[in-house]
């Protein structure tokens, strides 16, 4: 009788899953529908901007997507580059830009002048000092945008009551199977996620490739100065500027950035890396990641009771809401092609996504751009 009782409370736990991807789905069909119109809008909010870009070392495909930010079909804007030295690989192809663009304003300011573990922020400090705007767009240096992206991002900063703007996010190409692996896990996963925090808490982030505010509204929780030796400085940005009580606006719009990995074991320790963060940064919500786990609960649930009906209905009930949430964000919301074809990647994805996570209560610390931090008390603190 214990037995049984026991096999039935986990067969319960195992059927948690599906309410999140039901939670997922209606997020998800909210969302696409409430801003389907959103996407095509630009309006005549056209502030004088200043484009701000922290880079480091050479991306792969790099003076495509510095030149895809001169095209831009926009009236005034000034593009900002800081980089720690001109021995840096991607000095040179600054100045190319350079004179590519003359048209453009472009300007390239050498060494943050802080010290500061997270570089980059380091960087964005100097760089908001530097700029010459109110109304800032600040991207990584592995985005590509098409001519419209600043009119886009800019325009839902004319509503005073919005404080940022960030948006989602593509691969430009999709070379090798790790690397549509790392879509699908994308839209499968990741942005279901961001998706169903929205709907439960409203967007109290932004996303890394792209964030739209103001000067005002930075200097308001003490600017990038202020978070400069923490991890996640897109999660903070967001976060504070929340907590002053505007608008974090997600566009249903896409930009494109170019992979940086090319092996599994890459995607792997990346993917590791910021779930590692988070789990510093939201304990709580970190461990309640399990209850998101589909396919280890399935397999748990057929191991249970092996018949043909809990089979189908755990395990095929897992691959068809999967499938389905797959293809509604990514074919239908953000208008992807070809999404079918990686369906299959899916359970793969969630078999590494479970590997991932159990790993990452293993660490203590993480690598970034080649050196190792450990994170103390929300903070990073370089290893020797």
């Amino acid at each position: 009788m214990t037995t049984l009782l026991i096999r039935d409370v986990f067969l319960g736990i195992a059927a948690i899953p599906f309410i999140y991807y039901a939670i997922a789905i209606f997020s998800s069909l909210r969302f696409f529908l409430t801003t389907r119109g959103e996407a095509d809008k630009t309006g005549d909010f056209l502030p004088a901007l200043s484009n701000l870009k922290p880079v480091r070392g050479l991306d792969p495909e790099a003076y495509e997507n510095f030149a895809s930010f001169c095209r831009q079909d926009y009236p005034d804007y000034e593009i900002l580059f800081c980089v720690g030295d001109t021995s840096d690989p991607v000095f040179p192809v600054l100045e190319r830009l350079v004179r590519d663009f003359p048209e453009r304003k472009i300007r390239i300011v050498v060494g943050s002048g802080r010290i500061a573990t997270n570089d980059k922020v380091a960087k964005l400090a100097r760089l908001v000092e530097e700029a010459s705007h109110e109304h800032l767009v600040i991207s990584d240096s592995d985005v590509r945008v098409e001519p419209d992206y600043l009119r886009k991002v800019i325009a839902p900063l004319a509503n005073p009551e919005t404080g940022a703007v960030t948006c989602f996010y593509v691969p430009t190409e999709e070379s090798t199977w790790v690397q549509r692996l790392q879509d699908v896990g994308m839209v499968s996963d990741f942005y279901p996620g961001i998706l169903v925090a929205k709907q439960l808490d409203g967007v109290k982030f932004a996303l890394g490739p792209t964030i739209a505010t103001t000067r005002t509204r930075l200097h308001a929780f003490g600017g990038y100065a202020s978070i400069e030796n923490r991890p996640a400085d897109d999660l903070w940005v967001g976060r504070l500027i929340a907590e002053q009580g505007y608008e974090v606006k997600l566009l249903p719009y896409t930009i494109s950035t170019v992979a940086d990995f090319q092996s599994l074991g890459e995607l792997f320790y990346k993917r590791l890396r910021w779930i590692t963060v988070m789990r510093h940064m939201r304990p709580w919500g970190h461990l309640g990641l399990i209850f998101t786990l589909g396919l280890p609960w399935a397999i748990v649930a057929v191991a249970l009771r092996p018949t043909p009906r809990i089979a189908a209905s755990y395990l095929g009930g897992y691959l068809l809401v999967r499938a389905f949430l797959t293809v509604m964000i990514g074919s239908w919301g953000l208008k992807q092609r070809g999404v079918w074809k990686k369906l299959a990647l899916i359970p793969l994805w969630d078999a590494m996504a479970t590997l991932i996570w159990l790993a990452s209560f293993t660490r203590k610390s993480i690598r970034w751009r080649g050196r190792d931090y450990l994170m103390r008390n929300g903070e990073l603190v370089p290893l020797l």
